[in-house]
């Protein structure tokens, strides 16, 4: 991805293996500071993905296929790395797609960290490949609503509901994004703006609440969110909100897409109903970084995803295409290969 570091541009990914050592740009930093973490033992590459230096669903999956490799070059314990890492979170798909296919590989022999850097190479490429897809829906002048962060950081490069957005703006289109802050952790605010300012994308930031508003007034043309997990029927995890946004854009007749990898697929699963929905911290609500905005008497609920039914979605972009979520049946096979 495109960064301005010390006033200088340069292209990074968002998580890379060098020397023995995952690192990743801290994404709990932003965009207040830039630093590298780096995970150094598989407690640090666990602690990354648990207390979110790095998140989003792809990314998560390749820093796990990291840590597998890191292990696979130490002589660690294979097994206890793999459990250890598939406990980190419960919802995002990508992670347990990425260790299954890590473990298969160190079990038959092969070379871990060519393995891991293949799985990468992979993933952001099957993103852009997104980003091509997606950009045919992207018509000059639109307004496009997203939520949470599915960026280039979420992914290591391109994102997922941003590589269409950001192919459109690289063949000159003129667009605008609509950048939900998302709460708690406002990595809309935060990470999605960010990515817009290296990118030169214009944009604005809005509260969450206020996205039906512009949707009323007829200020979004579409909507694009990423997904954490989508079930066999069409269902879709996606970080808390995305919900909303759906029945919302569906009050308003305005076109919802859900941006995805087939590695982001669970064909095990029939419903959203049946995908494991993480809590978090109630800190994450009652505190904003370290300054507590409720009553010391409070208490909070924090689930981090909810659920966006089929129903409520316009389409599902992959890289082998654009699908209804009734037709996402054609893709079992490879999300299972």
């Amino acid at each position: 991805m495109r960064i301005n570091v010390n006033g200088k541009t340069k292209e990074m990914r968002a998580v890379w293996f060098e020397d023995g050592i995952v690192k990743l740009i801290d994404q709990r930093m932003l965009p207040a500071k830039f630093e590298i973490y780096e995970a150094k033992s598989t407690e640090d590459v666990a602690y990354a993905i648990k207390e979110m230096v790095v998140r989003g669903a792809p990314a998560i999956g390749i820093t796990a296929a990291y840590g597998m490799a890191q292990a696979w070059l130490n002589k660690w314990d294979i097994e206890e790395v793999f459990e250890k890492l598939r406990n980190t979170r419960p919802t995002a798909h990508d992670l347990f797609f990425a260790l299954k296919r890590m473990k298969e590989a160190i079990e038959s022999g092969e070379d871990a960290v060519k393995k891991a850097n293949e799985y990468a190479e992979d993933i952001i490429g099957r993103c852009e490949k997104i980003g091509e897809h997606g950009e045919k829906l992207i018509q000059n002048g639109y307004r496009i609503l997203t939520h949470c962060n599915a960026g280039a950081l979420a992914v290591g490069d391109w994102g997922t509901a941003t590589a269409p957005i950001r192919k459109a703006h690289r063949k000159g289109k003129r667009i605008f994004v609509w950048v939900d802050e998302t709460r708690p952790r406002l990595q809309g605010a935060r990470l999605t703006a960010w990515e817009m300012v290296q990118e030169g994308i214009e944009h604005a930031v809005i509260a969450d609440n206020a996205a039906g508003y512009f949707m009323r007034k007829g200020e979004v043309d579409m909507v694009i969110v990423g997904a954490d997990r989508i079930t066999a029927n069409g269902d879709v995890a996606n970080k808390i909100g995305t919900y909303e946004k759906a029945v919302v854009a569906h009050e308003n007749g305005i076109p919802f897409y859900v941006a995805a990898p087939i590695s982001t697929f669970d064909f095990s699963l029939n419903t959203g109903d049946e995908i494991p929905i993480e809590e978090r911290r109630e800190d994450e609500v009652l505190f904003c970084r370290e300054c507590r905005i409720a009553p010391q008497e409070s208490r909070a609920r924090n689930p981090a995803f909810d659920v966006t039914p089929a129903r409520y979605i316009t389409g599902i972009i992959t890289e082998k295409g654009i699908f209804k979520p009734d037709e996402i049946w054609k893709l079992e096979r490879q999300a299972k290969s």
